[in-house]
């Protein structure tokens, strides 16, 4: 893997996973309005208005129109510049510091990398759930919360809730995050490094990213979903007047909640339309984000 230094990587990172969001994001609208169908009821008693990805998608254009998919984009791109950006260079730092070299520490720095990122990027992800979930009434799941655009939500919540509004829900945030990041980070490296020793594809070609990416987005979908249903929750839960959840009061009480009355299968509500968001995006941003350092590190050779 070509070296760069680490605020190279912080642009590179957040570039790449900006890119990917465009194409993504729609898919995150559906993930979205999936997780949050039937909170906190058992299954079989509540009309199910999304059913499956591609019947899903129809039901967001019937009811919000085409650009209805692109909902809550604004802050996504944000969400995505910020997270990524301290993430990739927060592992880039840790790699240089020899981190990587240790038993265990791709994990360890792509874990703690992501906390970071996620904690930054918190207030971002905050809005893009609230604005993706909502939709007419005859079509709404999860509470309404009537935004009207990125900047009219920041100052809403900054007005009604003050700065600590902002990172709300950030404890479920924050371990989503950490266990995606080191999932992906730590067999993306892996898994190229193993295609690259088999000498399937030429070592220089993006095909050998790609595969990695498509084997780290197995892992990223594998231990981030439930993480990614509970910060869905507890990011579009309403609150009360001195700003607590009136659903959740936090990580573990919502997954208890969830698992006692929607059942253990409800953590992963929404599988397959969730690897269709997750996995592309995993896969996009780290191909963007390999084939971008490659660039970066020739430019560097070549300037020297």
């Amino acid at each position: 893997m070509e070296t760069v230094p680490p605020a190279v990587d912080l642009v590179l990172g957040a570039s790449a996973c900006c890119l990917a969001c465009v194409f993504t994001n729609p898919l995150e609208v559906v993930k979205t309005r999936l997780q949050l169908q039937g909170e906190l009821q058992k299954r079989g008693t509540y009309p199910r208005l999304y059913r499956g990805f591609v019947a899903s998608v129809v039901a967001v254009v019937r009811a919000d129109g085409l650009c209805g998919l692109q909902k809550g984009l604004a802050a996504g791109l944000l969400y995505q510049g910020l997270m990524n950006g301290v993430r990739f260079y927060c592992y880039s730092l840790a790699c240089q510091a020899g981190l990587s070299q240790q038993p265990g520490g791709t994990v360890v720095a792509g874990a703690v990398a992501g906390a970071l990122g996620a904690f930054v990027g918190s207030p971002a992800y905050l809005v893009k759930t609230q604005l993706q979930a909502q939709t007419v009434a005859a079509m709404a799941v999860g509470h309404q919360h009537h935004h009207e655009s990125l900047l009219g939500a920041l100052e809403t919540i900054w007005r009604q809730q003050g700065l600590a509004g902002l990172w709300r829900g950030v404890g479920g945030a924050v371990p989503r995050v950490m266990v995606g990041s080191a999932a992906q980070l730590a067999t993306f490296a892996s898994a190229k490094a193993w295609v690259q020793e088999r000498q399937w594809l030429p070592e220089d070609s993006w095909l050998v990213a790609l595969a990695g990416g498509m084997i780290s987005s197995i892992a990223v979908v594998a231990v981030m979903t439930p993480f990614d249903v509970v910060s869905t929750r507890l990011y579009n839960q309403p609150v009360d007047g001195a700003g607590r959840g009136k659903l959740y009061g936090g990580l573990t009480d919502c997954l208890v909640k969830i698992w006692r009355q929607e059942g253990p299968l409800a953590l992963y509500k929404g599988l397959g339309p969730v690897y269709l968001r997750l996995g592309p995006h995993t896969i996009l941003s780290m191909l963007f984000w390999d084939e971008l350092r490659k660039l970066a590190g020739r430019g560097q050779h070549q300037g020297s």
